[in-house]
């Protein structure tokens, strides 16, 4: 199998439409359309480490203030895309509230479609 543009342009597409999307207005239900119901999340945050399945995620998200609601800024940005065959990662920075998130998103293609199984992240300085 070939690594195509088609694929990157995808998945950027995906993390555009559903995965900033979801972030930004609170939304698991476009968070769902990326992030295969095994996905963990990982992260180093303030130097602590955090840990959480896709479900305790998405109640998190679900009962925070949004950052739509907040009024805060919001930004998601696609920095890299790297596809090999079925298995890609992307690399995305994300600020919202006080946090400049560095994040790498694995994503594996399912059914012929790009679906999120991994996330880590880490907050770093603007």
């Amino acid at each position: 199998m070939k690594t195509t543009k088609e694929d990157s342009l995808a998945i950027t597409q995906a993390l555009e439409d559903y995965y900033f999307k979801g972030i930004y207005e609170g939304d698991t239900d476009k968070l769902r359309k990326v992030l295969n119901p095994g996905t963990l999340l990982f992260a180093d945050i303030k130097g602590q480490p955090y840990f959480k399945t896709l479900d305790q995620y998405l109640d998190g998200v679900a009962n925070r203030q949004s950052p739509k609601d907040s009024g805060k800024p919001f930004k998601g940005t696609v920095i890299s895309v790297e596809v090999i065959n079925t298995i890609a990662v992307a690399k995305v920075h994300v600020k919202m509230y006080e946090f400049n998130y560095d994040e790498l998103l694995s994503f594996h293609k399912i059914d012929n479609r790009w679906m999120m199984v991994n996330k880590m992240f880490t907050d770093v300085s603007e």
